[in-house]
């Protein structure tokens, strides 16, 4: 073999190296900052990465904001009319946020199954709600209806 070419084929396979070598880098990076969705439902059902901050979406319950201690604390629950579980944040809450609707909020379960929430985020018009939010709904919904719904209310009887 010529020494050029091995020379080439040398530094092919450093470049080579160094290219998996940023992308198992890029791949690592991503997978400590992303963050998942979950539904009440999940959360009560353990579903959850335990002590990972992730986001959870549903309706704000009615008569559940309670406002706690120095006044910046607020504790609330949040449903997706399937399960509904508690809520904490201390903050400011955006100004659209209210009881009945669709909320993402985005933080950690405690030791005592409470998600303590880092940032609380509203829908911005009267039209809007999270997809993520809409999707768990809607799911949440369709089981609902599947569970009341009485055996062979869907098929034709015949005559």
């Amino acid at each position: 073999m010529h020494p050029k070419r091995k020379q080439k084929l040398i530094l092919v396979g450093l470049m080579v190296g160094a290219v998996a070598v940023a992308a198992g880098f890029i791949l690592t990076a991503f997978k400590s900052n992303i963050q998942l969705f979950f539904t009440p439902t999940e959360v009560a059902e353990g579903k959850v990465p335990e002590g990972a901050e992730f986001k959870v979406g549903g309706l704000v319950a009615a008569n559940s904001v309670k406002r706690v201690g120095d006044g910046l604390t607020v504790e609330f629950a949040l449903t997706d009319n399937g399960q509904t579980i508690p809520v904490r944040y201390t903050g400011i809450l955006p100004d659209l946020f209210r009881e009945g609707q669709g909320t993402v909020s985005v933080g950690k379960l405690d030791e005592n199954g409470v998600f303590v929430a880092d940032r609380v985020l509203a829908k911005h018009d009267e039209n809007y709600m999270p997809p993520e939010v809409a999707e768990a709904l809607n799911k949440t919904k369709a089981v609902q209806q599947a569970k009341t719904q009485p055996y062979g209310a869907d098929t034709v009887q015949m005559q």
